[in-house]
């Protein structure tokens, strides 16, 4: 039996077959096009975990599910279970099964949901991609689909660049919940590099990743193309994607680069690779040749916009743009196909696809020796030049990614089979770090999916793309060159993100992780459809297991992102009325409807218990502080790691006086957060205090419990400053992280009522300061020289400054020396 043509399906006597053109097959291509157009003006579904970024994604979860629907119905007919393409549609299904198994575990139990959806909506997606791009003409749609939204938001990113953020929130305003004020938020990301181009996304590392794969794509489309005025489009837009590429200021995109390019072009024929290099050079000089001008003229326009500056700018780029495409097309007219002719003996020779790659390897060297280390890195904007300075594996965000890793290793050791759950690394994360970084994402997409799902997972989850990327390149390369293109598209898309994603979080963003998703979706829909002969089964069985397994699905994402999307109205509308009202009542009621569906949310968790302490502080009424201890120990039990709802707890009980239990609380969650120089600061003084009223009342046993932990919590920070060090050269600790004059008071107090006067006095002297105005500085000088005199030393010039400032502190001092414990 003969192999089908690469990309074409078998045919079937179904009206809904792959060629078919029923309405319901066009309403659901339509509608996946539309929907991944709006799905990237929401920030591009970023799964930011904060109740800003949630409405959108339940959004996309329903209309995911809506869309599978249709696919259901169209495709019921054909539902069997007989060949390798059949079986991956149920292999998906184990992806969320794995997060949903991780939930034993998990970390933060609102976290975890929240990636099950999203896990459900990659699986979907998928499983109609799969079916959808065997059809030729979708097939060919659905692509052009996916680059004419990528020149979209490139063209977005440029306008915003050039000045017109108004405009550009305008045009997208009506639908995007990335318009604030009028304008998308962030599209200029600005940090200690300056501006940098972010364009939808908000990040300009994940908009790299974008744009590079486009970039790809667009040549590869341009090459493939035989019609002139595609050919013209995707080469004039190749000098806006660099463009916008050098923009983001993305060491890691440029890194990267020469990696994926390789991997494709291993992929591809001498001529058509050498063809990738023209146009990539040609672009490149096009792009750098109006790189100054038009990078000067955006800076200029971030502060203030001027109609002449930015009219610069686009003509510019425009100009630029027009002449390379006329060029680049010009060289695919009348070059290309000589070329092609010429090499055309060489091509069928074995391995001669790996001969160009290699020599990119050392292309590639070479040119990042000329840009990192001579003056040829001067013809580029200060901006880009000084990052591509910083790039060397002693620089900070290198150093601070290497930790990530690591610190994503230990929390992998501790739930090493399934995984903590959706969201655990930002759950856990200050659990487990080196040194006190604020991130709530772990920079490496494999590092973080272990930590979510475990082993387990990881290995179902790997086992799914991997074999979908071997059958799609063994299908490949047993193709004629004429069958191989229709669906490589997909296997660049895929590959380009996951590869970058490999030093980002790329794949938090549920509108790249469906890019990513649909490639995989594309790439299976041209894997060879062999029987698999050991599992087949009737295609009635099959209809029966996979329609029920798809019907439950349905109903129950149907159901909760209703009910979700329900929540998040309540919680917003609780914020809004708190605005206008002081209203326990009427704040409290849209709070309890959202606990009612999301007991374990967060945001109204803490709001309410908030309002539960506002209650008992003006009425005193213990019917309030039950309600707010009941409501945040509750909430603990799915949130155990949950800082906010600790803290909340911790004043519930200082407001009603309860010291030890505070304390208790203090010290038992020390451990989650061993970097919050405040939390050791509280614990710390909790400890003196308690200590101090167990000595008044004669308790050694207590007094000693509670000095001994104050001591311990004194030491932690000690070695903590002392670990910072060990850092690297170029790492950055991060949030401060110090010995306060509180912490070293209260440590002192407690050594000298252990009758340790030497060690308070060691203590103590770490925290003399040069302004003994402060009172707090005056204290910690007293007990110094009290511990001194205790000792039998003294330190005159310290003695003679506290009284210059204050005479009376001779007698405090003789006071405390007197003192015996």
């Amino acid at each position: 039996m003969s192999n089908p043509v690469y990309g074409k399906q078998m045919k079937t006597s179904s009206k809904a077959t792959a060629n078919s053109t029923s309405t319901l097959l066009w309403s659901l291509s339509l509608g996946l096009i539309l929907f991944l157009l709006w799905s990237a003006f929401q920030v591009a579904l970023f799964n930011g975990q904060l109740l800003q970024f949630e409405a959108p994604i339940y959004w996309a979860v329903a209309i995911t599910t809506l869309l599978f629907i249709l696919w259901v119905a169209i495709y019921f007919k054909q539902m069997k279970l007989e060949t390798q393409q059949d079986w991956l549609k149920v292999a998906v299904i184990f992806l969320p099964l794995t997060y949903v198994l991780s939930l034993i575990n998990a970390a933060s139990e609102y976290l975890a949901n929240n990636m099950i959806l999203i896990q459900c909506i990659y699986a979907m997606i998928f499983v109609m991609t799969m079916y959808l791009l065997k059809n030729n003409k979708i097939n060919h749609i659905i692509q052009s689909s996916l680059i004419g939204i990528a020149y979209v938001i490139v063209g977005f990113g440029l306008l915003n660049w050039f000045g017109a953020s108004n405009l550009a929130g305008r045009l997208v305003g009506w639908f995007s919940s990335g318009v604030v004020n009028g304008v998308y938020n962030q599209t200029i990301w600005n940090d200690a590099n300056g501006p940098r181009l972010a364009s939808v996304f908000q990040y300009p590392n994940t908009y790299a990743a974008f744009l590079m794969a486009f970039l790809f794509i667009s040549i590869f489309s341009l090459i493939r193309s035989k019609k002139v005025y595609i050919q013209l489009v995707h080469a004039f837009m190749l000098v806006p994607i660099l463009l916008s590429l050098l923009l983001t200021l993305s060491r890691t995109g440029l890194v990267m680069m020469p990696i994926v390019l390789v991997i494709i072009l291993l992929l591809l024929k001498p001529a058509k690779q050498i063809l990738w290099f023209i146009y990539l050079v040609i672009s490149g000089i096009g792009t750098i040749a109006i790189l100054n001008p038009v990078n000067t003229a955006g800076l200029e326009l971030q502060q203030q916009f001027t109609a002449g500056v930015a009219a610069k700018g686009w003509i510019y780029l425009v100009a630029a743009s027009i002449v390379i495409a006329i060029i680049i097309w010009a060289t695919q007219r009348w070059i290309a196909p000589k070329l092609e002719t010429k090499l055309q003996a060489w091509g069928k020779r074995k391995g001669s696809s790996l001969w160009i790659p290699l020599g990119s390897i050392l292309l590639a060297i070479i040119v990042a020796v000329l840009l990192l280390g001579t003056s040829v890195r001067n013809i580029l904007p200060d901006s880009i030049s000084t990052r591509l300075e910083n790039i060397n594996f002693q620089q900070h965000s290198v150093l601070e990614r290497i930790t990530f890793y690591k610190d994503a290793a230990k929390v992998i050791a501790d739930y090493p089979l399934i995984g903590a759950g959706g969201g655990a690394w930002t759950a856990l994360y200050e659990k487990y770090q080196n040194n006190p970084y604020v991130s709530a994402q772990a920079h490496n997409f494999f590092m973080q999916y272990l930590v979510e799902v475990g082993i387990i997972g990881f290995i179902i989850f790997m086992s799914f793309i991997l074999y979908i990327f071997y059958q799609f390149v063994r299908s490949y390369l047993r193709r004629d060159e004429s069958e191989r293109e229709s669906h490589f598209l997909f296997f660049i898309l895929s590959m380009t993100i996951l590869v970058l994603s490999l030093l980002d979080f790329n794949m938090s963003y549920v509108f790249i992780g469906m890019l990513v998703f649909i490639g995989f979706g594309g790439m299976a829909a041209a894997i060879d459809p062999r029987p698999v002969q050991r599992f087949k089964v009737s295609s009635s069985v099959a209809r029966g297991i996979y329609t029920a397994i798809a019907g439950v699905s349905i109903i129950v994402l149907l159901i909760v992102s209703v009910r979700f999307l329900q929540a998040n109205h309540y919680a917003y509308a609780a914020k809004e009325v708190a605005e206008i009202s002081q209203s326990f009542e009427e704040i409290k009621a849209p709070l309890d409807k959202d606990l009612a569906i999301r007991s374990a949310h967060s945001d109204s968790l803490l709001t309410l218990s908030s309002l539960y302490q506002q209650g008992f502080q003006q009425t005193q009424d213990d019917q309030f502080y039950n309600a707010g201890v009941d409501l945040l120990q509750k909430g603990l039990k799915a949130e155990p790691y949950n800082k906010g709802m600790v803290k909340q707890l911790i004043q519930l009980y200082e407001l009603k006086g309860d010291n030890e239990h505070a304390y208790t609380l203090q010290k038992e969650y020390a451990n989650n957060y061993i970097w919050d120089m405040e939390w050791y600061e509280q614990l710390i003084s909790r400890s003196f205090d308690l200590g101090y009223q167990a000595l008044g009342q004669g308790d050694t046993a207590k007094k000693e419990s509670y000095f001994t932990s104050g001591l311990e919590a004194y030491q932690h920070v000690v070695d903590g400053i002392e670990h910072l060090k060990t850092l690297p050269e170029g790492q950055l600790q991060g949030q401060p992280f110090e010995l306060t004059p509180t912490m070293i008071l209260n440590a002192g107090k407690i050594k000298y009522m252990s009758n340790d006067a030497a060690g308070a006095a060691s203590i103590l002297k770490g925290g003399i300061a040069e302004d003994l105005t402060d009172a707090t500085n005056r204290e910690v000088a007293r007990w110094y020289l009290a511990a001194l005199t205790k000792d039998g030393q003294q330190d005159q010039a310290i003695y003679d400054k506290l009284i210059a400032v204050e005479p009376n502190e001779a007698d405090e001092i003789k006071q405390i020396a007197e003192l015996n414990f």
